[in-house]
């Protein structure tokens, strides 16, 4: 079959080589953000007057009277507030979450380790029966760490996002009085070091748990590789809780605000005099930054995995080939040497000048990563594999070539591409499907939803055409390693996905601060062209993460149903049929609880808001401060006590089902929840994006129809807004979760398989 290029050594160098170049990188970006000072203390150096120097930028500021020094106090505090609150919710929400993971590292130790009755001798391999493989006892301890392992690295990925976006924010309005370009950079370099980190810590941190569980389990990969799932079973738990939590927490501050202060008092939406407005910016990172950060990580973790395991019991584990066995780590070294040189096309080479110039910058990162990409993949695929090998597919080894799994990666890879492409086009004010919408709010707010509704339903129909092609396509050329693998493609751009996406909180953020700081409305015309950018981008990053989830948990549910001894499912066999209707109902109930619990969090806060309003006197002459503790109080309540439920429904189902009903009925959960939990996810994210940039549309009134429209507190202006308040839970809470619900649910009934296998199915056995 041929032997890879690449030798075992300089593979186990590369990788970490590659983590510690994305974690330095994103240190160096820290630097360069950290150097715009939030201190008033600024004195111009003698002599300079260079392009882009720092003497020119405080003429500039000099003569435009913008360099107040009270404007960089304030600004200062208020970014103060904002990472006080973000941090003070995310320690609230890690020790609750806490509590809930260590109860559930026990269950996954005690069900694994009850497969063979907690037995220390070895058992005959499930794929080979004539090989000893270390117990189920082994298995169930390995797989209880990497599960806290991946719980660990994913409350650090979303804690170092949410710090570097609060620490960003200011500094983006303050680099906003220079110009819309320095504001750009700011917010994308603070972007940038998320992605990086989080794309980096994830790489490194699985490397080490294989090569250190490798010094117990030596030539047994089957059984290393089928315990290192738990570190994306980890990686998603936290996520879900992530983006639930943060969810619920930002969307009740954002309704509130929104209602009251919009609506009811006409007043900006980031105005100082609304008591909600401190809870909504907090919401912006605890949600947007620090639960995405978790979603994308436990994605990554989870392909990842699922391509190790179909790997270690393909030829890559069979003849212990370590160089192609690790083809997803190079694959997401790769990923992160593309997206270093992909980032410098946004900071260094090309420089924004005008606000027209910003969202062609972030789609271009989109288009140079994904080419660079291509080739990074074809180089890695011809380097670090065999040119012909063999897949595990459904008790068979598929004979495989090199460059079939080069097109597997790619195909993952261009469908992102795709998927982004066409969430933009559905979610930006730039095009006809939100001017539409827009146009709708003439007759009101019933109109608009109805235009909102419709205009979600239709953008799924691309997507999913996509999604569908890669699974054809890669299925056929490599089974279901092939769908593992074209999901790791889709996510191998990680870094400038997460930067672009992290990029939109921050200029919201800084959009707010420059409000309630009292900048003029120059500066805040700058940050609201960076956040319109932003709008646009989030909801692309929404896109990359539903797709690939449905490829994640397809490989999974692939994975699930070979180590489950399951040779077909039938979905005409009764067990699998109500498994099928069941799962397809899941998401509907999941977002249910979730649009529910952001509609009570939302109503304690606008009455709240409005008791502030009536009892304090001078609020609405400016005359009085609002009590913003009160509110960030009620957020954070809120999102603890709502996040429970539904997190209890998405950890507990597989549990359930795979125990009382086994693990056929559970295939078939698995498989409905899959197919419409993406197309409702897919739905609503765009219905509230759109909704979303519909009401900044009419705000900006950047054209003809828009100003007609117009202006704020217009009939058209608050309608618009009743359909973005309703579509703010879609878009940022229910929506993100489903694509956290199909993964987790499957990368849980893998790790669990072993136990349903041979204990499954209780209420059959019985009856």
């Amino acid at each position: 079959m041929g032997a890879a290029m690449l030798t075992g050594v300089i593979t186990e160098i590369l990788i970490p080589v590659a983590a510690v170049v994305g974690i330095a990188f994103a240190l160096l970006q820290w630097l360069l953000v950290s150097a715009v000072k939030l201190s008033p203390e600024r004195q111009p150096p003698a002599g300079g007057n260079k392009k882009n120097g720092f003497a020119a930028d405080f003429l500039i500021e000099e003569e435009e009277g913008l360099n107040d020094h009270n404007v960089v106090v304030k600004c200062a505090e208020i970014q103060s507030a904002i990472s006080e609150g973000a941090t003070s919710f995310l320690f609230t929400e890690y020790q609750y979450v806490g509590v809930f993971m260590a109860v559930f590292a026990v269950l996954i130790f005690l069900f694994l380790g009850s497969v063979e009755g907690f037995s220390t001798k070895s058992q005959p391999c499930t794929y080979s029966k004539d090989k000893y493989c270390k117990p189920a006892l082994a298995n169930a301890v390995f797989s209880t760490v990497s599960f806290l392992l991946g719980a660990v690295t994913s409350v650090v990925s979303g804690f170092l996002g949410m710090k570097i976006a609060t620490y960003a924010n200011a500094r983006t309005t303050l680099e906003a009085r220079k110009g819309v370009g320095k504001a750009f950079i700011t917010a994308f370099r603070s972007g940038a070091v998320m992605g990086f980190l989080l794309a980096a810590n994830g790489l490194l941190v699985l490397y080490i748990a294989i090569n250190l569980f490798k010094l117990y389990y030596g030539d047994d990969w089957e059984g290393l590789f089928e315990a290192i799932t738990g570190y994306g079973l980890g990686g998603s738990s936290m996520a879900l809780f992530g983006r639930v939590g943060g969810g619920i927490y930002t969307k009740a501050a954002d309704v509130g605000a929104d209602l009251v202060g919009k609506v009811e008092r006409n007043i900006p939406e980031d105005d100082p005099r609304n008591p909600a407005v401190i809870a909504d910016n907090v919401g912006d990172n605890v949600g947007d930054i620090a639960g995405m950060g978790s979603d994308l990580f436990g994605s990554y973790a989870e392909s990842s995995c699922a391509a190790l395991v179909i790997a270690s019991i393909s030829s890559f584990g069979i003849n212990h080939d370590l160089t192609a066995m690790c083809y997803p780590l190079l694959i997401s070294s790769m990923g992160i040497i593309v997206c270093l040189i992909t980032t410098l096309f946004a900071t260094d080479f090309f420089e924004i000048k005008a606000v027209k110039e910003i969202e062609p910058a972030l789609k271009r990162q989109l288009i140079i990563s994904t080419a660079l990409m291509t080739v990074g993949i074809g180089i890695v695929s011809w380097i670090a594999l065999p040119s012909s090998f063999t897949i595990f597919n459904f008790g068979e080894q598929k004979k495989v070539k090199n460059w079939e799994l080069f097109f597997c990666v790619a195909i993952g890879l261009w469908a992102g591409l795709v998927i982004g492409f066409v969430t933009e086009y559905f979610t930006s004010n730039a095009y006809s499907p939100v001017q539409d919408v827009a146009n709708s709010c003439r007759t009101g707010a019933a109109t608009n939803v109805i235009f909102g509704l419709a205009l979600g339903y239709k953008s799924v129909i691309i997507p999913i055409f996509a999604i569908a092609v890669s699974i054809f396509v890669s299925f056929s050329l490599a089974a279901m390693y092939g769908i593992a693998v074209a999901a790791l493609g889709m996510l191998s751009t990680i870094a400038t996905g997460l930067a672009i996406d992290a990029y939109g909180p921050i200029s919201d953020n800084a959009g707010g601060i420059a409000e309630m700081a009292g900048m003029s409305h120059r500066i805040r015309e700058r940050t609201d062209a960076l956040d319109a950018a932003g709008n646009t981008t989030a909801a692309i990053g929404k896109g990359f993460a539903i797709g690939s989830a449905a490829l994640v948990s397809l490989a999974l549910f692939g994975a699930f149903v070979s180590r489950a001894a399951i040779s077909t499912v039938d979905v005409l066999t009764p067990k699998v049929f109500i498994g099928l209707i069941v799962g397809a109902m899941l998401p509907y109930w999941f977002s249910a609880m979730t649009m529910k619990s952001v509609g009570r969090a939302a109503l304690e806060m606008v009455e709240e808001v409005r008791r502030q309003f009536n009892s304090i006197p001078g609020l609405m002459e400016g005359n009085a401060k609002p009590d913003y503790a009160t509110c960030v109080k009620i957020s954070t309540d809120a999102s603890i006590r709502e996040m429970i439920p539904p997190g209890a429904l998405v950890m507990l189902t597989p549990l359930i089902v795979g125990t009382f009903f086994g693990a056929e009925t559970l295939s078939g959960v698995l498989a409905g929840a899959l197919v419409s939990g993406v197309q409702i996810a897919i739905s609503a994210s765009n219905t509230g994006g759109a909704w979303d940039n519909a009401k900044k549309y009419i705000e900006a009134g950047a054209s003809e129809h828009a100003r007609a429209l117009g202006p704020k507190g217009s009939d058209a202006h608050k309608a618009a807004v009743i359909g973005d308040t309703i579509g703010d839970p879609l878009k940022d809470t229910s929506g993100p979760s489903l694509n956290i619900l199909i993964k987790l649910m499957a990368v849980e009934s893998l790790v669990f398989a072993p136990f349903f296998a041979a204990h499954g199915g209780l209420l059959f056995k019985i009856f």
